[in-house]
C-alpha cells in the first residue's frame, strides 16, 4: 500500500481531529531515517515528537523489548509487584536526584505525568490553586489540558478544571523591549509577586508548573534568572515547583534536564517521550516526602510502569549512558544553532533563532515583526522540506515557529543534509535561488 492509499485510508476511518503535522508516511526507521509508504528514504528531524533521542530502534531497545515480552507483558504493578519498576525507578532517582531523597512513580505519557503531579502537589500542600504560563503544553487530558495555553488544542472541550491560574510566559524576544535579560527576569517576578494581591494569594497556591523550554509552545526558553528567582518564591510562600521536562528531557538539551543548565532543583518534575524511544511510559519524580504525601490509591492505575515498557526504559537509559547522549545533545545543539544563525543572516522571514542545546527552533514572521506570525510560509516550508526527504514539524502557538527533534545519534553529514534542504527551502520561498552543489544563495533580481 502506498502513501497516497495509506492517507486515503487515514481519512475513511481515522477523526479528521486528530493533527497531521506533516505529510509524510512511515514503514520502517532505523537511526535516523524513516522509510515511507513509498520506499523513499526521509531524514527524521520530528524525532517522533522528541521521543527518539537515542535514534529510531535502537539494537539494545530491540532486544530488551523482544526478551521482556516473551516473559511477561503485563500483570499491573498494583496486582504483582515485579522488579523491573523498581530498576527504572532507583535509576531515574541516581540520574535526576531531586534532594536527599527521591521517589518515582512511573505512568503512560506526559499528559499522565502532569496529571498526577498536580494532584500529587495538592495533597502535600493542602491547597487548590495551580499557576500556569502562557503559551504552555502540558498534554490533551482533563487537567493537563487546562494548564495548555494553545487554544486551538482546547475548543469545545470545556469546561475546564478550576483553580488554575495564567500567566504571562517571560517571552524576552517579543516583549524584551531593549531591556537587559536580568532587568526582563526581575519585572516578570514583580508581577508574579503582584499576581498574589490581585488573582490568588499565595496561602492558596499548591503549585507553579513550568516548562525550562516550552515545547510546543515554540521553543521559547526561560531566562535563567527568572528560572532561579521562580525557585526563590515557591521556596518563601511554600509552593512546589514543578518543572515539566517531557520534551526537553534525556539529552535533548545537551544534559538530562534542562533545569540542570540552571542550577535549579524542582520539588516535582514530569518525563516522558525519550525515556522509553517510543514505548509508553512516563514518569513523576519528587522528593520523597512530597510523593509519599498522597492517600493511598489517589495515584496508580491499570498500566503504568508496564513491564515490557520499562524494559524498553532501562535499556534505553543504559544505551544513552554508553553513547554518552549529552555530549551527542550538545554537539547537535552547536551545528543546528549555527546554521540556523547563519540562516538568519540570509532570510529576513526568519525573526528569532532560539533554543537549548538539541532542543532548537526558529521563528518565521512578516517585517520582521514579532507580532506578525508568518504560518502560512512555515506551512510552505514544511511542504518543501517534505517533497524533499526532510520531515520537519512546527511549534508555536501561531504555528510559526521550525523546531528540530532530531535523533541525537544523528550523523553529521545526514544532519547537514537536511539542514540544506531547509536553506534551499527557505531561499526558493523568499525568491532567492541556490547553487545546490555549494548552497550559494543570491537574489533571483540580480
Amino acid at each position: 500500500m502506498n502513501s497516497k492509499e495509506i492517507l486515503a485510508r487515514r481519512k475513511q476511518f481515522v477523526p479528521d481531529a486528530i493533527g497531521i503535522f506533516n505529510p509524510s508516511t512511515a514503514v520502517s526507521a532505523k537511526g535516523a531515517i524513516i522509510t515511507d509508504a513509498d520506499g523513499k528514504e526521509m531524514i527524521d528531524f520530528a524525532g517522533g515528537i522528541g521521543v527518539v533521542n537515542a535514534g529510531h530502534c535502537p539494537a539494545p531497545v530491540v532486544e530488551a523489548i523482544a526478551a521482556q515480552a516473551a516473559k511477561m507483558i503485563h500483570c499491573s504493578f498494583n496486582v504483582a509487584t515485579y522488579d523491573l519498576y523498581m530498576q527504572l525507578a532507583e535509576k531515574l532517582a541516581g540520574l535526576l536526584p531531586h534532594g536527599e531523597h527521591t521517589k518515582v512513580m512511573l505512568t503512560n505519557s506526559g499528559a499522565e505525568s502532569v496529571e498526577n503531579a498536580i494532584k500529587i502537589a495538592r495533597q502535600a500542600t493542602g491547597r487548590p490553586a495551580i499557576i500556569c504560563y502562557g503559551g504552555a503544553f502540558h498534554g490533551r487530558t482533563m487537567m493537563s489540558m487546562t494548564l495548555t495555553s494553545k487554544v486551538g488544542y482546547k475548543l469545545g472541550c470545556g469546561p475546564f478544571a478550576p483553580e488554575v491560574y495564567r500567566i504571562p510566559f517571560p517571552d524576552y524576544y517579543r516583549y524584551g523591549n531593549g531591556a537587559s535579560l536580568d532587568d526582563f527576569s526581575d519585572q516578570h517576578l514583580r508581577e508574579l509577586e503582584d499576581f498574589f494581591h490581585t488573582n490568588v494569594p499565595a496561602s492558596q497556591v499548591a503549585a507553579i508548573i513550568i516548562e525550562p523550554v516550552q515545547g510546543e509552545g515554540g521553543f521559547n526558553v526561560v531566562p535563567q534568572k527568572y528560572l532561579r528567582g521562580l525557585r526563590e518564591v515557591c521556596d518563601k510562600y511554600g509552593i512546589l515547583f514543578i518543572l515539566d521536562e517531557v520534551q526537553s528531557g534525556f539529552g535533548r538539551t545537551g544534559k538530562w534536564a534542562a533545569y540542570q543548565h540552571y542550577d535549579v532543583l524542582p520539588d516535582i518534575s514530569t518525563w516522558a517521550k525519550s525515556m522509553g524511544s517510543g514505548m509508553p511510559i512516563g514518569a513523576v519524580i519528587g522528593k520523597a516526602h512530597i510523593m509519599d504525601a498522597c492517600k493511598p490509591s489517589t495515584i496508580g492505575g491499570t498500566y503504568p510502569g508496564n513491564p515490557v515498557s520499562c524494559a524498553a526504559s532501562m535499556a534505553t537509559l543504559n544505551y544513552m549512558e554508553e553513547i554518552d547522549i549529552n555530549a551527542l545533545g550538545e554537539r547537535v545543539g552547536n551545528i543546528v544553532r549555527t546554521r540556523f544563525n547563519g540562516f538568519k543572516k540570509q532570510f529576513s522571514a526568519i525573526g528569532d533563532v532560539r533554543g537549548l542545546g538539541a532542543m532548537m527552533a526558529f521563528e518565521l514572521v512578516k517585517n520582521n515583526d514579532p507580532f506578525q506570525p508568518d504560518a502560512e510560509l512555515c506551512k510552505k516550508l514544511i511542504g518543501y522540506c517534505a517533497d524533499h526527504g526532510l520531515i520537519v514539524i512546527n511549534a508555536g502557538i501561531n504555528g510559526n515557529v521550525i523546531r528540530i527533534l532530531s535523533p541525537l545519534v544523528i550523523e553529521e553529514e545526514l544532519l547537514n543534509k537536511g539542514l540544506d534542504i531547509m536553506e534551499a527551502g527557505l531561499a526558493q520561498l523568499s525568491g532567492k535561488r541556490v547553487n545546490e552543489s555549494k548552497m550559494e544563495i543570491s537574489d533571483v533580481s540580480k
